[in-house]
Formats: C-alpha cells, structure tokens, sequence
C-alpha cells in the first residue's frame, strides 16, 4: 500500500509566502492580546485562574464571577477562596474521567473492556454515558468516526521525538482495520463488552469534550457565573465576561489563532457566552518520516491517515455540547468539506468555520466570525 504524504504539501507552502494558517482556540486576555469587548473596569478583574496538567494538554480554568453565601454574584478576585476551591473540584472532575475513560491507564474502564477477551465489564455510569454517545456518532458517520478504533491508534506512536518516529507495520494496520466496528459494542446498563474479543475500544476522539461538560456541571454548581474552561481545542465559556453589558459588548472574545505564529497571530474572532468551541485539525499531533508528515487523523479502514481538503474546523454551540462538537470536529476533518458542510447545516444549533488545504476558508451560513487581517 502506498503511504500518504499527508502533509508534504503543506510543509512546502509554510516555507513561502502563502503559508497556510492553521489554528486552534484563545482566549484573548490582556495579557496575550487587548481585548476588544468594551467591557466595563469591574469586568476587567484578573479572574481567580489556575492551570493543570490532563488530557495530554495544559488545561486552565479562571473564573471571573461567583455567588457569595447569600446568592449574591461577586468578582472572583473578593471571594477568591471559593473560586478557588471551584476550581479544585472541576480539575478533580478531570481527573478522575481522564483516570477513568484513558486507553493508556491500566486501571480505567476502558482498559478493562479492552482486556476483557470478548466478557461483560461493569463500568461506571460515566463511561456508560459516553460510550453511547460515541455510538451515536459513530453511527452518524457510517464508521468513519468509530470508538473501536483503539486497535488502530495503537499502532501509531504520534509522541515520538523528532528522528525516532517509525511507521507502523503496514500488515498490522490491515489487520487492525479488520477489528474496527462499533456494532461490536454491547451496552446493558452500565455493564459493556466488546463482542469482537479483538476490538479494542479508544474514546479519545470524544472523551475530552464530554469531560469539558462535567467539569462545567461542577463550576456552575459551585456558584461560578462567569468563567472559562480551556483544555486546548475545546473553550467552554460559562456566561460573558461581563453578564451585566448589553448588546454582546460584553462578551468573551475567542481568538482562532495561528498555532505557528508562536501566539501572536490569530485570523479570526468569536464573541463567545454561554458557548462552547471546539477546534480540531491534522497539524495538532503529527510525526514525520522520511520527510513526510503523518497526523493523527486515522481512517478506520485502512489505518493511515485521511486525506481530505479540511486542515482545521472550528465549531461552535451552546455551552453543554462539547462532548457533540469534540465528535463532529473529527467527523469533519475525515468527510472534508462539502460533506462536512452539509452535516453541519443539517443541524440545529452548531456551526462551523473551515480551513482547506488551498488556504481558503469556508463556513455555515449561521458562523459568526470576525476575520483579522
């Protein structure tokens, strides 16, 4: 089988002057970028904020309101011990999931079902949860998308350091293929078995975005009222920055940036409340080899990596429904644009904005995004 050069062309054109932007999300503070939300001077406080290390990313909570004892909302930085213990109980939330949901921790659930030999596996109702999600989504897709693609990923080793990257065994990717199929999934209950003894379950694809929404259960929960959730691709914003301007002036301001800008480029913004976006494209975990680039993005039919016109997508619905657009985001990125396009459509509530190969940009007809040039 041939190897796909996935990315041979795109590494050419950042060498010149029509280097493609590919970008993920920021949040546009006055430490990185001037906002430009004309926000009022109480609702430029620094926010309560710390940072973590989970989902194979640095994750980073602040939190700019919260509700005293008496129901009263107050600038994070005047009750600064509640937001913070808000913040120790989402980032527990994270990793408990993260313990719990991870192909590559022995004692999660998933590595359970995976070793289980074909054996029902009770699991808690966490991993229940979105293990019917991403059936759903797999479904959707027909199988492009398929959480039983672990025999697959697997395979690839997109943490090597640069020089010891290796690819897989082309006989091993096909025989791995031959064990993707999410109808081999079983659920009764919070008890799953993989009816393929050979299929291995991998809810990466889905597992970050579902832990956003629960660890945003828990910051409202706590009395938080304003706040962002940062865990790379996927921002959830809870309120505005300002819940008390009108007319979106005080809105968060999401950049779309430039990943190889070194964060000083964006070529986008979205004023963001009560939202969550997610942003996915084929740059974010990549090996080269023989001076060819292979991301992460894997077709679960052959195991290599797809080839299609979309190099980013970003999307964006109502805070509650990263675990959905973490999914579609991949689902993109594997249908390319014009099919992409039309799921999206499709659907109520969620929009996208797309960058292709070529270096243009397409979007749904409800995406509202101010280009920066």
């Amino acid at each position: 089988m041939k190897k796909p050069a996935i990315l041979t062309a795109y590494k050419r054109r950042t060498k010149g002057a029509r280097r493609l932007r590919l970008f993920s999300l920021v949040i546009m503070l006055a430490v990185l970028i001037i906002t430009q939300t004309g926000c009022s001077s109480d609702s430029a406080a620094e926010p309560v904020q710390k940072d973590n290390y989970y989902l194979d990313t640095i994750c980073t909570i602040s939190v700019y309101e919260i509700k005293d004892a008496d129901g009263q909302t107050k600038p994070a930085a005047e009750l600064e011990d509640a937001a913070n213990a808000a913040i120790d109980k989402a980032f527990e939330r994270c990793a408990a999931l993260d313990k719990t949901l991870s192909r590559t921790v022995e004692v999660s659930d998933v590595s359970k079902i995976n070793s289980a030999g074909g054996k029902w596996v009770d699991v808690s109702p966490e991993t229940a949860e979105v293990i019917r999600k991403g059936i759903d989504y797999s479904q959707l897709s027909e199988g492009a998308f398929d959480i039983t693609v672990g025999r697959l990923t697997e395979l690839w080793d997109f943490h090597a350091d640069d020089g010891e990257a290796k690819l897989p065994d082309e006989a091993e990717l096909a025989d791995g293929a031959k064990h993707v199929d999410y109808n081999a999934l079983e659920i009764d209950g919070n008890r799953i078995r993989l009816k393929d003894p050979e299929a291995k379950l991998d809810l990466g694809g889905i597992a970050k975005g579902f832990i956003g929404d629960k660890m945003t259960e828990v910051l409202e929960a706590e009395g938080v009222t304003s706040g962002i959730i940062n865990l790379g691709g996927n921002v959830i914003c809870i309120g505005a920055k300002d819940n008390s301007a009108g007319d979106g002036k005080g809105d968060f301001i999401i950049g779309v940036e430039t990943p190889f800008s070194d964060r000083s480029e964006i070529v986008g913004k979205i004023a963001s409340r009560d939202m969550t976006l997610v942003t996915s494209g084929i740059y974010e975990r990549k090996i080269e080899v023989d001076g060819k680039l292979y991301h992460h993005i894997l077709s679960t039919e052959t195991g290599w990596p797809v080839d299609t016109d979309v190099v980013s997508v970003t999307l964006c619905a109502a805070k509650g429904r990263s675990v959905d657009l973490d999914a579609l985001s991949t689902i993109c990125l594997i249908k390319g644009s014009a099919e992409a396009g039309k799921l999206i459509e499709g659907m109520d509530g969620i929009e996208a904005f797309f960058v292709l190969s070529d270096g243009s940009t397409e979007q749904t007809s409800g995406m509202e995004i101010e280009a920066v040039k």
